[in-house]
């Protein structure tokens, strides 16, 4: 049968982009289909946007610690507005420099959305496409949970589109989203009240990690309430006032409510039924181990699928499916070693089990750790302990995780990877030595 395309596909994100690229780089004929502005989440209204604030909230936070190292007192106001303008200015030289690659490659955007008519069909507008092979990338979104008055909090996305700052903020959900806001509106001055359902914040981190952090953003000021969610929400003279259930059963007012209760699949209204794809736990699509639905001839990757949703992984299953699809080189993703980061202050990161994950399949397990005051702080009145953490099983000797919480941690942990990935010992890190004075020198002397 004659198709239009070799491979169609839904979402012109990081996993959408990465299967184009390298499908045309077979030669095959490729389409991609966008709704929304090219990049994805990650570029538009995640991780690129939030690491530029990041950046300027780090700029607040040296400004502080600044007099200690000689630096004249001085008062400085940041314009939130002027910094956000520059932050799109950059986003959209990033989506500019993602539609340059597929004009180079010869793959054709569609800037409309695409549902399923049958397996191998989509219609676009009046227009239906037929493709050998379908990609489905259609990322997630920010689930709002149902109780009374939620119109009236924002997600992560509308962040982002924030005109000015606010003087409070309350944020419901302790996961890495809620953490960064909160560390970073915190360094611009904003009052911050976090509330999580958990005792700790950071839900599927190492419980030491978990900890350190939480300690780090009550240092800086931020109220946590644990064991604590928003019952009702309403509006009111004085602001947005939250009814809160749990340990703590109060209301208090803020002037925006951030929720970070989760991400779901972006699943729905794609005609997934016409095409035989089925779904999984909250609207996730079922793939199997090379990213193949319930559909022989239709894919998933990214955000959509109940897997890791982290950028690095879609652009990593994107390739793989391409590969797969018309490489004649089938690829499987491994999972157990990527890493990941908090881009909190104090930042955290991790790679690799925890020590609870650990415990669970390992019969002998040590965990060697240090907690430290690094240089930069030695001299100045404010304090962030960084804390390191190796896991290790014991017979064997090989390094299962490495953890950290401190300055640098993502860039550290990154590092890593690579030689935990490759079953590094941790004889082999202490006969590693280090460079004087640097916070990774640490992980090389732990006992």
């Amino acid at each position: 049968m004659s198709y239009n395309f070799d491979l169609f596909i839904i979402g012109a994100g990081p996993g959408g982009i990465a299967a184009a690229k390298q499908a045309a780089n077979y030669g095959k004929r490729v389409a991609i289909a966008e709704q929304e502005a090219i990049g994805g989440t990650c570029v538009n209204r995640g991780c690129v946007p939030k690491k530029l604030i990041v950046y300027a909230a780090d700029i607040a936070l040296q400004d502080k610690i600044a007099p200690s190292y000689g630096w004249s007192e001085c008062q400085r106001h940041f314009n939130w507005s002027k910094f956000i303008a520059k932050v799109y200015q950059h986003v959209e030289s990033i989506q500019k420099s993602y539609l340059e690659t597929l004009q180079k490659n010869g793959v054709e955007l569609i800037r409309q959305r695409a549902t399923f008519i049958d397996p191998h069909t989509v219609e676009i507008g009046n227009r239906k496409i037929t493709a050998d092979k379908i990609l489905i990338a259609v990322g997630g979104h920010p689930n709002k949970p149902d109780i009374p008055g939620i119109e009236h909090a924002i997600t992560s996305r509308e962040m982002f589109q924030l005109q000015q700052l606010p003087q409070k903020l309350a944020i419901v959900g302790g996961g890495y989203i809620g953490i960064e806001f909160a560390s970073m509106m915190n360094a611009f001055g904003v009052e911050v009240t976090l509330m999580d359902t958990n005792e700790l914040i950071l839900d599927g981190f190492d419980n030491d990690i978990r900890s350190s952090v939480q300690k780090g953003l009550i240092q800086r000021g931020i109220q946590f309430l644990s064991k604590t969610t928003v019952k009702e929400i309403k509006q009111s003279t004085q602001g947005l006032q939250l009814t809160l259930s749990g340990d703590t059963e109060e209301t208090i007012t803020a002037d925006t409510i951030l929720v970070a209760t989760g991400r779901v699949p972006n699943t729905k209204h794609l005609g997934l039924e016409n095409a035989g794809v089925e779904l999984g736990e909250k609207g996730a699509i079922q793939v199997d181990d090379y990213n193949r639905t319930t559909q022989d001839n239709i894919f998933a990757v990214g955000d959509c699928i109940s897997r890791v949703p982290l950028t690095p992984v879609a652009r990593t299953e994107g390739e793989a499916v391409a590969k797969t699809a018309f490489g004649d080189n089938p690829q499987q993703i491994n999972y157990d070693y990527v890493t990941s980061a908090v881009f909190a202050r104090p930042e955290a990161a991790t790679v690799g089990m925890t020590e609870e994950e650990a415990r669970e399949k390992y019969n002998a397990v040590q965990c060697y750790q240090t907690e430290f005051e690094p240089l930069l702080y030695s001299i100045v009145e404010q304090k962030e302990p960084t804390t390191m953490k190796l896991v290790v099983d014991s017979p064997t000797d090989r390094v299962l995780g490495a953890h950290m919480v401190g300055e640098r941690a993502a860039d550290i942990i990154q590092s890593l990877a690579v030689a935990i990935r490759k079953g590094i010992t941790k004889e082999d890190f202490d006969a590693t030595i280090g460079i004087h004075p640097t916070t990774g020198e640490e992980f090389l002397t732990l006992d």
